[in-house]
């Protein structure tokens, strides 16, 4: 049921190409600003309308942010900060400058930080095709930086 945007594979096929598409532009955009500097506004000029769409969309969720703990601000500032905004700094500045190819393949492993942490902190269990997929992972990563190497 519903409509083409409504299956969340089609988002993350977003995201990936927009990611790619981003981590390319960088070496042009690196020319004429800081990739540090580019990058943070463009999480500002993205987040303005996430934010809109979200007040839009979910109004229950504004309503009880007076119920936020110290304990939840402190992790979402956190998480706003590292797992975000330096991140994605260094990552841009990084490949303002460095291998793009040897850079990019790295992003391979969000999934498997996600999956190794929940199952070190939150007991989550990992199936074995899970692992057959994680072994299929690094060696895809260990190839693509062995291939990088040549051409450095």
């Amino acid at each position: 049921g519903g409509g083409l945007w409504s299956s969340g594979e089609w988002w993350m096929l977003l995201a990936a190409q927009s990611m790619a598409v981003g981590t390319v532009m960088v070496r042009w955009v690196g020319k004429y600003v800081d990739p540090v500097m580019a990058t943070g506004w463009h999480m500002v000029l993205g987040g303005i309308p996430l934010l809109a769409l979200s007040i839009t969309s979910e109004p229950a969720v504004y309503e009880h942010l007076g119920d936020l703990t110290t304990s939840d601000i402190l992790s979402l500032t956190y998480t706003s900060l590292f797992g975000s905004a330096l991140s994605y700094a260094l990552f841009f500045y990084m490949a303002s400058s460095g291998n793009l190819t040897r850079l990019s393949s790295l992003t391979f492993l969000t999934p498997m930080f996600a999956a190794g942490f929940g199952y070190l902190l939150l007991d989550e269990t990992l199936t074995p095709v899970q692992l057959i997929g994680a072994a299929v992972t690094l060696g895809g990563i260990t190839l693509a930086q062995r291939g990088s190497q040549d051409t450095d």
